[in-house]
């Protein structure tokens, strides 16, 4: 049977089997042999918005193995593995093994985003974590970011962080962005363009070339990104009030 708990902390996941999912502070128990669905009328109801599907996500086991399958038919689910190294999105009718100790799904519908942590007790894989110098934070293997690189995607990501459920469609626009930092613009986009650059060259798509690449859609990507990799969280924010010496 299916267990929630009105907890907030991951505490003691690994002493009982099976797969746990959180959302907004609930945290729910899938035992082997169980099948469990997210979506407007699912074992999980997240949300009466008219945009989300009644079924978008159903979590099932397959000799041994837990599965992340898409049963919707329009939208499609940002699934990034706990450290944020990597992503995939999974289109309707497509299903992911769980092979990560934590894995986190984001999803967008209508205006609102939604975000949920799945926690599987025995995990195929097991997370390492590179160093980062101090000043920088390591993405990958061979990517960093500066403290005011760091600081440009907080304050893209602001709206989302600090409210659970809001859009994409509330990310300000680069001119709010660099006023929100007290930079000049001309300083935000060009910080803007090498942060794009080094996603880039990580393997991250939609950030630049391309005759859709627009202004507005790279920041949409970028944030997106960032949310659902856990590259920025709300513990984060605080950085919108340093201020750097670095141009």
């Amino acid at each position: 049977m299916r267990t929630v708990t009105g907890t907030s902390q991951a505490t003691d996941l690994g002493a009982e089997p099976g797969l746990h999912l959180e959302y907004c502070g609930e945290w729910f128990t899938v035992r082997p042999g169980e099948t469990f669905s997210v979506g407007r009328e699912a074992d999980l109801a997240i949300d009466d918005n008219p945009f989300l599907h009644r079924r978008l996500l159903q979590v099932s086991e397959f000799e041994g193995l837990w599965l992340l399958t898409n049963v919707g038919s329009r939208l499609s689910v940002t699934v990034t593995d706990g450290a944020g190294r990597l992503q995939s999105w999974l289109a309707p009718g497509a299903r992911l093994p769980l092979v990560f100790g934590r894995t986190t799904a984001v999803f967008t519908a209508g205006p609102t985003t939604y975000e949920i942590s799945i926690y599987v007790a025995e995990p195929v894989f097991s997370d390492t974590h590179p160093a980062a110098s101090e000043g920088t934070t390591t993405i990958g293997d061979d990517v960093t970011l500066t403290v005011s690189q760091r600081q440009l995607i907080v304050a893209l990501a602001e709206p989302l962080l600090r409210r659970d459920g809001t859009g994409l469609g509330e990310i300000p626009t680069s001119v709010r962005a660099a006023a929100r930092l007290g930079w000049a613009t001309t300083r935000f986009n060009r910080k803007l363009d090498n942060v794009c650059d080094k996603l880039d060259r990580l393997g991250v798509q939609g950030l630049r070339g391309g005759v859709r690449a627009y202004a507005t859609n790279r920041r949409i990507r970028l944030v997106e990104y960032a949310i659902a990799s856990r590259l920025v969280t709300r513990a984060d924010l605080p950085l919108l009030d340093l201020k750097t010496d670095e141009e």
